[in-house]
């Protein structure tokens, strides 16, 4: 075939994360290579190819059962994945535009696979990482013109949810991020860019919110079932309709301030000490919305406009979960 009729992407790495994605861009039409580097014996790649494609028409027969597809479409959308072995990489990866790798998550697998990335991708192909616990900082070194590499963590199901965290090193062409949040945004995702940090945004949150229910539990503040049906109904219902940090601002940077303290003092000054930040900031007046600004500037914003959009976008939260009712219709004895 062709290098011209290969397709314009390739995810490198036939597992979990590899055919998520493959799944994403198949979903938005797009033809895409799932390519696994390890020379393996016929059986085993048949295996592998095997296993892969029937978890790919099986999320799509998830979707369809659930009617978010047709179920005539599932066979249509897996036939744009592309099964790629180690024989065939060369010319995929040749013909890839943007390229994720998600092979294991060590330094060794990493480097093997970006030495056949280096040689095999065109120069002007966008090299990214899938990694959830490598810095992008570390992985450049093992690109060559490390300009157009960066990481991309894509959060399971790939092909679900939309946000993909964008994270740079500091020599990465901001033309190179630009066009992979443009790929990325042509496809329906959400990019969002995040600097070289751990735990990105959206897992270092995570994080602490699970350990702490673990505490919860362990301490006997309350159960697995009544923390679920917090988090559910109040916790995310909220932030569904309002970031974290525009909640703060929303509610009050003093409200947190005094929160922590307190928190700090009554169940753990490590965990619940707010940062210098907060301090500051109630500090310097900058208290949210009710004076102006916050971490955010409400500087000629219509308040009201504003508090009505928040107040919709939780009224439409509370009606998707069944949980909104309809006002009496006469005074009860």
């Amino acid at each position: 075939m062709a290098n011209e009729a290969l397709p314009r992407f390739a995810a490198v790495g036939a597992g979990r994360m590899g055919r998520g994605i493959a799944i994403a861009f198949a979903y938005a039409g797009h033809r895409i290579s799932l390519i696994d580097l390890r020379p393996r014996s016929d059986d085993a790649w048949h295996k592998l190819a095997g296993e892969a494609r029937a978890e790919i028409e099986s999320s799509l027969d998830g979707l369809a059962q659930l009617g978010v597809i047709d179920a005539a479409q599932v066979e249509a959308i897996a036939s744009r994945v592309d099964l790629v072995n180690a024989a065939g990489a060369p010319a995929a990866l040749q013909a890839a535009e943007l390229v994720f790798e998600g092979v294991p998550e060590t330094l060794d697998a990493k480097r093997d696979a970006f030495a056949q990335l280096n040689r095999h991708c065109r120069d002007d192909a966008i090299l990214t990482s899938t990694t959830s616990s490598i810095l992008v900082t570390q992985l450049a070194a093992l690109v060559r013109n490390p300009g157009r590499f960066l990481n991309m963590h894509w959060l399971n199901p790939a092909y679900v949810i939309p946000v993909v965290e964008l994270s740079c090193h500091p020599a990465t062409n901001p033309a190179v991020l630009a066009r992979a949040k443009a790929l990325m945004e042509a496809i329906g995702k959400l990019p969002v860019v995040c600097g070289a940090s751990p735990g990105y945004i959206v897992p270092r949150l995570q994080a602490l919110v699970m350990n702490e229910a673990a505490r919860m539990i362990e301490e006997g503040a309350a159960t697995a079932e009544e923390i679920d049906k917090a988090t559910r109904y109040g916790l995310g219902l909220r932030f569904a309709a309002l970031g974290v940090v525009e909640f703060i601002d929303f509610g009050g940077c003093d409200i947190l301030h005094h929160a922590s303290r307190e928190m700090a003092a009554s169940i753990d000054r490590g965990r619940y000490t707010a940062p210098a930040i907060v301090d500051r900031m109630v500090e310097e007046g900058r208290l949210g919305l009710k004076s102006g600004s916050g971490f955010y500037g409400y500087e000629g914003r219509d308040i009201a406009v504003y508090r009505r959009d928040v107040l919709s976008r939780t009224l439409g939260a509370l009606r998707h979960a069944g949980l909104w009712r309809a006002p009496a219709t006469g005074t009860l004895e």
